[in-house]
């Protein structure tokens, strides 16, 4: 027996696809290591940012608009609301200027009509208290976007998926692909056992390119440091504490505010290659930067006990941007990789961006997204390339 759809990885991106998919009456078969949400995949957590400002890039800005009237259509429908739209606070030490991140996303979503609230150093200080004083200079608030409660999205999504009459199965494992230049009917589980498919689509994550090991030059493993501290309580819940970013084109820090007891700060810059079969530990000195970061700017920080940490993989694409399509010498196999540390927030146009892709639709992000060569090394406009 097989399926149109054979899909790997229930993460954010494959649940999506997976009920865009049915949606559009073709039957899909969903495998996972499980448990979902998998405590080792990207989109799982307790938080991530959803947000518009990407900086002067209209296109990202424009997909995210039409994303974020989709999370509120979510909310509308869940027993209750997973996505928290408190705005996002966006600071910078220095003036902001039209070619910083922060200036340009300032000027580009202003234009839009999203209706930002520029900020002093001293309108800092009075709305949002746990920032030190003087520290940051300039920035907004934008009061579209906010944060979702990740892992409880990926779960409420996966059972839409059971309820859409999507064939799941959690507990296996598939090998990777051949690498000759054949047509993909199926996949190969651990146990030996095959699964047929009219299309394959390897929504992966991190574990993209050890499935699929020719694009291994064009999608990177990196894992990126995240830790939950405990809260101190006064100033660092919602709304005195907004989902931040501060100077993070140039230093990758941003945060969250409390959420179950604490404070969950990551850094989306560099990071360290990895073995995304390896051991995931995050790297001695990691914590004491972070403690370094708060004594600066988030003092009341400085000491609380870290409560978890964890080593938040990317699939970094060589260009920041996503990697979805069908491969071009592998007839019946379709990529839905690259997330690079902010495919998340785009999770309900990307489930329609993969059903397109396997059901040839020709839709706008091809162009940018599809099977592409490598060329030069960049990211998207928030990630602080170090």
């Amino acid at each position: 027996m097989s399926s149109d759809v054979v899909l790997v990885g229930a993460g954010i991106v494959g649940a999506c696809a997976a009920l865009e998919l049915r949606k559009r009456g073709a039957s899909v078969t969903l495998l996972d290591p499980g448990p979902v949400p998998h405590p080792d995949a990207s989109s799982t957590d307790i938080s991530k940012l959803i947000r518009l400002d990407y900086g002067d890039d209209a296109f990202y800005c424009a997909l995210m608009e039409t994303s974020l009237a989709a999370w509120r259509e979510w909310n509308q429908r869940w027993a209750a609301p997973l996505f928290h739209e408190t705005g996002i606070l966006v600071l910078s030490r220095a003036a902001m200027t039209r070619e910083s991140f922060e200036g340009k996303s300032f000027e580009l979503l202003s234009g839009r009509g999203h209706g930002l609230e520029r900020l002093s150093a001293d309108a800092i200080s009075a709305r949002f208290s746990a920032w030190a004083p003087e520290q940051y200079t300039d920035g907004y608030f934008n009061p579209q976007g906010g944060w979702a409660e990740s892992g409880s999205v990926v779960f409420a999504l996966f059972e839409d998926c059971a309820r859409a009459g999507v064939d799941i199965r959690q507990g296996v494992r598939i090998r990777a692909l051949p690498t000759a230049p054949a047509r993909v009917d199926h996949v190969e589980l651990e146990s030996g056992e095959r699964l047929f498919g009219g299309t394959i689509v390897i929504a992966a994550g991190a574990f993209t390119p050890v499935l699929v090991p020719d694009l291994a030059d064009r999608l990177v493993p990196i894992g990126q440091p995240v830790f939950h501290f405990a809260s101190p309580g006064a100033g660092f819940a919602s709304p005195e504490f907004a989902p931040w970013a501060a100077d993070i084109a140039t230093t990758g820090w941003y945060g969250f505010p409390e959420h179950g007891g604490v404070v969950k700060v990551a850094n989306h810059g560099p990071g360290q290659r990895v073995d995304p079969l390896g051991k995931r530990v995050v790297e001695p000195g990691r914590e004491a930067l972070f403690r370094e970061f708060f004594r600066e700017s988030l003092p009341a920080l400085a000491d609380q006990p870290v409560v978890r940490s964890r080593l938040c993989l990317y699939c970094d694409s060589f260009d920041g941007d996503f990697f979805i399509g069908r491969h071009p010498e592998r007839a019946g196999l379709v990529l839905a990789a690259g997330g690079s540390g902010h495919a998340f927030k785009f999770a309900p146009v990307l489930g329609d961006i993969v059903a397109d892709a396997v059901l040839g639709v020709t839709h706008e992000a091809a162009a940018r997204f599809g099977f592409r060569e490598k060329a030069g090394r960049k990211t998207e406009a928030a990630r602080f390339s170090g």
